[in-house]
């Protein structure tokens, strides 16, 4: 075999590998959350829901909630509703997805169930569950 080939077809090789690397390093790897603004809007959230409020209760589920499918759709999981895009994601991201469909059901109770009133403990478990969701998705 001719030198000349034999270098030509190297050159070849190391080309294809640099190129495959390149791609590799440049392959999106998932959404990069900005963590900070995610945990001082949570924070908020569990700052706002206080026992002497039952308003409070209603609208930590809710904003939690907002916040939960922010995240989901940062990450591009399709869906026209938050409850087509849990279906989507499923056992995958979630530690505890039956908390989290319970948490959502809440959400969806206030907003269209007009005389429907969560408890605190009910807001409390749900904002557990909206925060450990966030932490699985890697948004806190």
């Amino acid at each position: 075999m001719d030198v000349s080939l034999l270098i030509f077809l190297v050159a070849i090789l190391v080309v294809g590998v640099l190129v495959f690397i390149a791609i590799a390093a440049t392959k999106k790897r998932g959404p990069a959350f900005d963590r900070e603004n995610y945990q001082v809007d949570f924070l908020k959230i569990e700052n706002n829901l206080t026992r002497e409020d039952e308003n409070s209760y209603s609208m930590a589920i809710v904003n939690a909630d907002k916040l939960l499918d922010k995240a989901l759709c940062e990450m591009g999981i399709p869906g026209r509703t938050m409850g087509d895009r849990l279906k989507k994601v499923g056992k995958d991201k979630f530690s505890q997805l039956n908390s989290v469909w319970y948490a959502h059901k809440l959400r969806n109770q206030i907003a269209h169930e007009h005389d429907f009133r969560p408890d605190y403990d009910q807001a409390k478990h749900a904002l557990s569950t909206y925060r450990q969701a966030l932490r699985d998705l890697g948004a806190i």
